[in-house]
């Protein structure tokens, strides 16, 4: 058995759900895949001794999490008063309407068209419900609409899909672009670096323990990746699909799909430097 400390970012082992930080608690979707690992993190993170609380990410179109969400609020103390999204994908969007209705919460996002109410999200922005400080980052790659929310006091970040808490994500080509993610990833080490950041809490996988170390095992793995895509096309590896069957010929068929879309970001990246 691998150590789990020897592990990118030293993943907190145990029980997914439940709490993660003073201010996260994680209640898990069902909605498991190869994609999606162990279901989608939703998280609701509130102050202590405030009887307000926001959800980030409700997750997919599923009432029985919706309501599990909620209870799981309320079992607290706390009443849901607004609701943030990393980005729009099902999987962490789908049920933001519903959940909003039932709520009777805005859902603030970086995309005008996932936002019910009349404010949005940017970078910069400072989301205060119920004395809570959670800071707006912007890290567009994985999607074009990507956030992550940095929680000062726990010395933690809400990454979505922009780092997991197991393997690696993926540039959804043509939204995601490979440049915007490898500046975003920056980005994160800053937080880490400068601010302190030491936890993540991701959208897929377990809380991870160490963030600089995860971000930079994630930049080094995007410079193996494009180093190996750019090698593959000097072979004489054209198309995106005879890229993915060189350099990615040990990971799992079924994930070839997507790993497509993230080789196809890299091509484009390639193309755009020059380097092919």
């Amino acid at each position: 058995m691998t150590d789990a400390a020897a592990l990118p970012g030293q993943p907190r082992g145990g029980v997914l759900s439940g709490p993660a930080t003073a201010r996260a608690v994680n209640v898990l979707a069902p909605n498991a895949s190869a994609m999606t690992l162990d279901g989608t993190n939703t998280w609701i993170v509130s102050e202590p001794g405030s009887g307000l609380a926001v959800v980030v990410d409700p997750g997919p179109l599923d009432e029985v999490h919706l309501r599990a969400v909620i209870a799981t609020a309320e079992e607290a103390g706390k009443r849901v008063a607004l609701t943030l999204l990393t980005h729009g994908h099902p999987d962490h969007a789908e049920g933001a309407a519903r959940f909003a209705e039932l709520t009777r919460t805005p859902v603030r996002a970086l995309d005008p068209a996932l936002r019910l109410g009349d404010e949005g999200l940017s970078a910069g922005n400072v989301v205060t419900t119920g004395g809570l400080e959670m800071r707006v980052v912007a890290t567009p790659g994985h999607t074009a609409d990507s956030l992550c929310f940095h929680l000062p006091a726990d010395r933690a970040v809400l990454t979505g899909d922009t780092v997991l808490g197991r393997g690696t994500t993926v540039v959804a080509h043509p939204d995601g672009r490979l440049g915007d993610y490898l500046d975003s990833l920056r980005r994160l080490r800053s937080l880490a670096v400068d601010d302190g950041v030491q936890v993540v809490l991701p959208g897929h996988g377990p809380v991870l323990e160490d963030a600089q170390g995860v971000v930079e095992y994630y930049l080094a793995h995007r410079a193996n990746r494009l180093a190996q895509v750019e090698t593959a096309v000097e072979d004489g590896y054209v198309s995106a699909s005879e890229v993915v069957a060189r350099v990615y010929a040990d990971v799992d068929r079924s994930l070839w799909p997507a790993a497509e879309l993230s080789v196809r970001a890299q091509l484009e990246y390639l193309r755009e430097h020059g380097l092919i």
